[in-house]
């Protein structure tokens, strides 16, 4: 996107900013595909499923199920140091599963990738695999659009979110404001999934308080929580749209977290390519690297969390929007 693509009504520079980036151009993702498909059509073979998906969400569910009953009579201090520098990289793991089952990357059958969300959700404690799933896919969709896409804070987030103080605050709590944030921006009525979603996490965590203790379902949603916040997995939520560099609105990562995130750090190739699995999505980049190799892209997440707090002219207005167009109104009224 050329420099002259965007503009902030506001017109601030150098200080926080008072409003978000404007974009007058259409999301960059869907004609990059349209090129990258054009020159290297041998990518489309990297669709479909990864058939280790299922596999790999079971293992991990084991270890973290079997590490909350472990800890059902340990101290706090124990569970507190456990949760974040264990258990928090297994529920962030699970979280980004769930990402991966949203866009169907498990089975082909989308209802067993439901069903696999939901096995996928028992350990983070809070029932959200159905719901995420109905907002990420307008994310993809819309993104950037104004009232639509979900993933941007809403302006009286941004407005409260304005030092370096307030910036930690809400790296630290930034899971509740991306579980909350659509709730209260743009409801959905729960249907027979949420119920199921809900049904089996509730009992999953009776069972666990009933056989265990209250403490092994304190674990888990530590886990959940501390991982969400002020560690390096979270960085990703920042990394992944929020504008160092004003002529780019997406930036991939290629660290080895990538290793325990189901590759979500490759975000442009994620955006570009939703229908390839994590798994798959480095080799987008080595079939046609001159479409990735000038874009700005990190290193460390953990670097992106300092760089937000620290930098005074970046915080919750630094991300990408665009109106609403007739051509997304009418798409949204068939969604």
């Amino acid at each position: 996107m050329g420099r002259g693509a965007w503009a902030r009504e506001d017109g601030e520079e150098g200080v926080m900013a008072t409003d978000f980036f404007w974009s007058y151009t259409d999301e960059p993702h869907a004609s990059r595909r349209r090129q990258i498909l054009s020159q290297y059509p041998q990518i489309k073979e990297l669709f479909g499923p990864d058939p280790w998906a299922y596999l790999k969400i079971t293992a991990v569910v084991s270890m973290q199920l079997w590490t909350a009953t472990y800890l059902h009579n340990a101290s706090w201090l124990k569970i507190l140091a456990v949760a974040y520098f264990f258990g928090s990289f297994l529920n962030h793991n699970l979280f980004l599963a769930i990402h991966e089952l949203s866009h169907n990357l498990a089975f082909s059958t989308p209802v067993y990738n439901r069903w696999l969300g939901i096995f996928a959700n028992l350990p983070i404690g809070v029932p959200m695999s159905i719901t995420f799933q109905k907002y990420h896919l307008e994310h993809h969709r819309f993104q950037g659009v104004d009232g639509l896409d979900m993933d941007i804070p809403s302006h009286a987030e941004a407005r409260l979110v304005s030092s370096v103080v307030t910036k930690s605050i809400w790296v630290l709590l930034q899971l509740f404001f991306y579980a909350l944030r659509p709730l209260f921006l743009k409801p959905k009525p729960p249907g027979w999934w949420e119920f199921i979603n809900l049904l089996i996490q509730l009992a999953l965590d009776a069972s666990m308080v009933y056989f265990c203790s209250w403490k092994s379902l304190a674990y888990l949603i530590l886990s959940t929580f501390l991982g969400g916040g002020m560690h390096p997995m979270a960085g990703h939520f920042i990394s992944e749209h929020y504008i160092f560099h004003p002529d780019q609105e997406t930036y991939s990562y290629y660290g080895p977290l990538n290793l325990m995130t189901w590759s979500v750090g490759y975000h442009n190739e994620h955006h570009d390519f939703p229908r390839i699995p994590g798994s798959r999505l480095y080799k987008v980049k080595e079939i046609a690297p001159e479409y990735y190799q000038n874009l700005e892209a990190y290193r460390s997440w953990s670097q992106v969390i300092y760089m937000y707090v620290m930098d005074k002219t970046v915080g919750p207005f630094s991300r990408m929007k665009r109106k609403t167009s007739k051509a997304y109104g009418a798409a949204q009224k068939d969604a």
